[in-house]
């Protein structure tokens, strides 16, 4: 493959990166603008949320510190622009789509986003562009969303117009794993639709790994989640099996990846949330359905995985009823509430089913989250307490431990449970 897109090279020469219009400035789109942007690209920022783009403006969003120092300085800048009319890729040499992907009340894939997004791209584009999807969908979304509409307007794709797929690897929140440090994975429609993707991707990150097509790129992303997906809840069911035996989970876990073979440590919590791994395996599992196919060991993973907040809330209750109370009345504080340490998102947060599923067996419920100042719950919506005093709750339940807070309140509060298995308050104040 290498060698067959060097052949084309001369065509990305021949076509000048310098401009970039990025569809959907959220978690993805707004980092993967700043990193253009960064590498000397001007770049269109579109999204339809207004209230997003005066966040942006505002310099209000969730980033990390060296992407943050971004922003502040492209936002007064001519070449980085912003706006919600999607006419506006039409002036830019490449697109990336970066809009969500997520699932609907019945875990089926809402593709209402990525459609409209595609579709507006379609109707917007010239010759000569690239456009690359980002977003995390089914295998064959970028044939069937891209190319088809594309070849029906009369465009030659691989010829006057490129098509490539490229999911996006950014982990929020993250920084050891940048965006610059971590390959991308991209699979273009032809070898000059993959030589035209990576010019654009290379002012990312220097490390690109070639594969043959944008549907073993889709495939690729959705195995790399699925694969988090299984041993996180092999994780989990381990947890379990060390508490039959009065063991500490931890410390088997770390016990096993002394091995330095053969083993990935994985650890057990209560629960997943965000962007991925709630979502992108049933991107899977909802296409083998259609072509009446199965794959019975991520079916049961996900399975798991949604079954794990009930047994975070089984574990509060034998632990009420070992200390000689129940649930009923029981003052109960979560204490973190988004999906993961250092960040503002709580999409799918297993602490959002938790507080539910205390609340519906009688418990009096609160939550304590500095970076989540309120949330929205079965029944409407509850806000953090400001400053928690350990004295006034029955029970702590350690959902997601911040970095730079101070929890050493917990002390005062008489039982706590930490569903994060590795809880440390010096380590938490640092």
């Amino acid at each position: 493959m290498t060698s067959t897109v060097a052949e084309f090279q001369t065509v990305a020469e021949l076509n000048e990166l310098t401009s970039v219009a990025v569809i959907g400035m959220g978690y993805v789109g707004l980092p993967t603008a700043l990193g253009l942007h960064a590498g000397g690209v001007a770049v269109i920022g579109i999204d339809l949320s207004q209230n997003r783009l005066e966040a942006i403006r505002a310099c209000e969003v969730d980033l990390i510190e060296n992407d943050q120092r971004r922003l502040e300085k492209a936002v007064h800048q001519e070449d980085f622009q912003l706006t919600a009319d999607a006419s506006r890729m039409a002036e830019a040499d490449a697109i990336l789509v970066c809009v969500p992907t997520g699932l609907d009340e019945y875990l089926m894939p809402d593709l209402g986003p990525l459609e409209s997004a595609c579709a507006a791209l379609v109707a917007h584009a010239r010759p000569g562009q690239t456009l690359i999807l980002t977003s995390t969908s089914y295998v064959g979304t970028s044939g069937r969303l891209l190319v088809k509409p594309l070849t029906a307007k009369g465009f030659k794709v691989g010829r006057d117009i490129f098509v490539a797929s490229s999911p996006e690897r950014i982990d929020p929140g993250n920084v050891t794993h940048t965006q610059a440090e971590t390959p991308r994975v991209l699979g273009g429609v032809t070898p000059a639709c993959t030589a035209m993707a990576q010019r654009v991707l290379n002012v990312l990150t220097p490390r690109v790994h070639l594969v043959s097509s944008p549907e073993a790129a889709e495939l690729t992303k959705l195995y790399e989640n699925t694969f988090r997906a299984v041993n996180i809840a092999l994780a989990n069911e381990f947890a379990e099996i060390s508490d039959g035996f009065s063991l500490d989970p931890i410390e088997v876990i770390d016990a096993a990846a002394s091995k330095p073979y053969g083993f990935m440590a994985f650890h057990p919590g209560p629960g997943v949330g965000g962007h991925c791994i709630p979502c992108d395996p049933h991107y899977l599992l909802w296409q083998l359905r259609a072509t009446q196919n199965s794959a019975p060991l991520v079916t049961q993973a996900m399975r798991a995985i949604a079954e794990r907040p009930g047994q975070v809330v089984d574990r509060v209750l034998n632990t009420l009823s070992r200390n000689g109370t129940g649930m009923a009345g029981a003052r109960i504080l979560v204490v973190g509430v988004t999906y993961k340490p250092g960040v503002q998102d709580v999409r799918s947060s297993s602490a959002l089913d938790i507080i539910d599923l205390l609340a519906e067996k009688g418990a009096t419920v609160g939550y304590y989250d500095p970076l989540a100042p309120n949330v929205r719950v079965t029944g409407g919506s509850l806000d953090s307490v400001v400053e928690p005093a350990g004295e006034d709750w029955d029970l702590a339940l350690i959902h997601t431990v911040h970095p730079g807070q101070d929890y050493d309140w917990l002390g005062q509060c008489p039982i706590v449970i930490d569903a994060t298995y590795r809880f440390d308050p010096a380590l938490s104040a640092a």
